[in-house]
């Protein structure tokens, strides 16, 4: 169960970090779209995990390679602007958020397109 402090950061994150991607998105990777999707910071602040939606899905792999590269620069943008609010940033880890591929093979295997094993 995340605490209030846990949610408060975690909210923090996820608005700076989409205003973060939203700007390298128009610069690095043209055509792209970066949100952030959820954030998950653990009980002793020590570590956020934060997750990732690209679309469209090609390259999807070099994006958050690159990102998980950046992340000490990520960490040291948040640090300036959530200092007021924290003493220790947290430890940024990237995930790549696979819903939107999950969602794609639902919804191709319910139009009967795909591996549907079933038909």
């Amino acid at each position: 169960m995340e605490t209030n402090r846990q949610k408060k950061v975690s909210n923090i994150f996820q608005e700076e970090l989409s205003e973060i991607f939203r700007k390298e998105a128009l610069e690095l990777y043209p055509g792209k779209l970066l949100t952030v999707t959820d954030v998950n910071v653990s009980p002793d602040l020590s570590i956020a995990k934060i997750y990732i939606s690209i679309f469209p899905n090609t390259d999807k792999e070099t994006i958050i390679k690159q990102i998980k590269e950046k992340a000490p620069q990520y960490r040291s943008m948040i640090a300036k602007t959530a200092a007021k609010t924290m003493r220790i940033t947290p430890e940024l880890l990237f995930y790549l958020d696979t819903t939107l591929d999950e969602i794609e093979k639902i919804d191709k295997a319910l139009k009967g397109e795909g591996n549907n094993p079933i038909l």
